[in-house]
């Protein structure tokens, strides 16, 4: 399987991956804009214009976009992220060019019809309303809060139900001239496949954009404090985060390889200690994300009011024991995990997909999934054990929701981790 990268003369790029033997494709439209991208008075805007791309074109009804994809046996999806925006759809390999056709129609020719935008403000709202009765869905947004205060990259990506409200086709309008240049546009497909077929579809339907400027990022600056919601609740929601390396970064894969063996499975430290030895807590792992140009080492957990300063006091001594004895065993079993996991999840197309859109806008090529394997098993106990002790002192953030009255302060953790 290779990978191959064709590039406009206006800038847009078109990235594929023929996989023999599959049938049909994934093909989508990722777009260099999300929640980073909106200025305070935008946030929300890039995700509600994803919801907007699905309710009607020039050429098409909400209905129709539904129905050509599903009468051939497709579906097609979208959503937001920090960094990105995409709209794809899982098409059999006869049907690619229907599937471009209705992706770039939604991209390039969103109706912003009035009435939809009130009927997709409700749902949205509605949307809004359910993160914040979930909680082990809203604490992570406001942990980003928490970590990188009043800057874009820590704004939630639905965005507050006030500015939501505010939202009409103007300001639509507005983000898309801003952020939907032709530079800023890739069109990745993964499976079945012909590149050549592909670039000949997207010169006649993305060919004519004109270049236009790109709007510069707010660079990340971690100031991590903390966020503390009281309510009654079952369980207190306890979600620590440290700052950590974004995809430019050396040390990327070391903090994944860090972050798996301490809470990455069942096997892991957390999860043997807190939940299996212990019985704090039915769920609690860490995980390592990345940013273009920073990351956050996560740390979640749920467990009652009465328990969770002896849970925040475990979670403090394994983080500070695994500085000084995490084993050559842990650290090839975390390898081995990443690695599966990376492999088994390259056999779908949309994953595929979506990893060299990613990969593209990141470094402006497709690093081989060789390279990243290779990357994973360059990472030996010591660099481990380096990036476990710089962590002690990383700057550190906290969100908790529930009856926390008694859970530790940022501070107090803090010492407790420099001791």
């Amino acid at each position: 399987m290779t990978v191959r990268l064709t590039t406009l003369p206006n800038g847009f790029r078109i990235v594929s991956e023929t996989m023999p033997g599959l049938a049909s494709a994934s093909v989508g439209v990722w777009v260099d804009a999300g929640g980073r991208h909106e200025r305070p008075e935008q946030n929300g805007i890039a995700h509600f214009l994803e919801h907007m791309a699905f309710k009607g074109t020039k050429r098409r009804s909400a209905l129709q976009i539904a129905e050509e994809i599903e009468d051939v046996g497709g579906y097609i999806n979208a959503y937001t992220s920090r960094e990105m925006t995409a709209f794809y759809a899982r098409v059999l390999a006869d049907d690619v060019p229907l599937a471009v056709d209705v992706i770039s129609d939604i991209v390039l020719n969103p109706a912003f019809d009035a009435r939809e935008i009130e009927v997709e403000r409700g749902v949205i709202l509605q949307e809004i309303g359910q993160a914040l009765d979930t909680p082990d869905d809203i604490i992570f947004d406001w942990l980003q809060e928490a970590a990188y205060p009043d800057q874009a990259i820590g704004r939630t990506i639905l965005g507050p139900a006030e500015r939501v409200q505010a939202f009409q086709r103007g300001d639509f309008e507005g983000f898309v001239r801003e952020h939907y240049g032709p530079e800023q546009l890739i069109l990745s497909a993964a499976g079945a496949v012909d590149h050549d077929r592909l670039v000949r579809l997207a010169e006649e339907t993305f060919g004519a954009l004109k270049s236009r400027p790109q709007a510069a990022v707010q660079p990340a600056l971690w100031r991590g404090h903390e966020r503390r919601e009281l309510k009654d609740l079952e369980q207190v929601h306890f979600a620590l985060a440290f700052e950590a390396p974004g995809y430019r970064s050396d040390d990327v894969y070391t903090a994944q390889v860090y972050s798996t063996a301490l809470g990455g499975g069942m096997s892991s430290r957390l999860f043997q200690k807190i939940r299996e030895e212990r019985g704090l807590c039915y769920s609690i792992f860490a995980q390592s994300s990345a940013h273009e140009d920073t990351g956050m080492l996560t740390i979640y957990a749920g467990t009652s009011a009465e328990e969770i300063g002896e849970l925040a006091g475990l979670t403090i001594d394994e983080l500070r024991r695994a500085a000084d004895d995490m084993t050559e065993a842990e650290i090839a079993r975390a390898r081995a995990q990443m690695k599966a996991g990376m492999l088994m999840g390259l056999e779908s197309p949309s994953a595929r997909a979506e990893r060299m859109a990613r990969m593209l806008s990141i470094w402006g090529r497709v690093p081989g999934v060789d390279e990243a394997a290779a990357k994973i098993d360059a990472v030996d106990r010591r660099a481990v054990l380096d990036y476990a002790g710089r962590m002690l002192g990383a700057g550190s953030a906290l969100a908790l929701y529930g009856r926390a009255e008694r859970a530790p302060e940022l501070a107090a953790l803090r010492e407790a981790l420099a001791a």
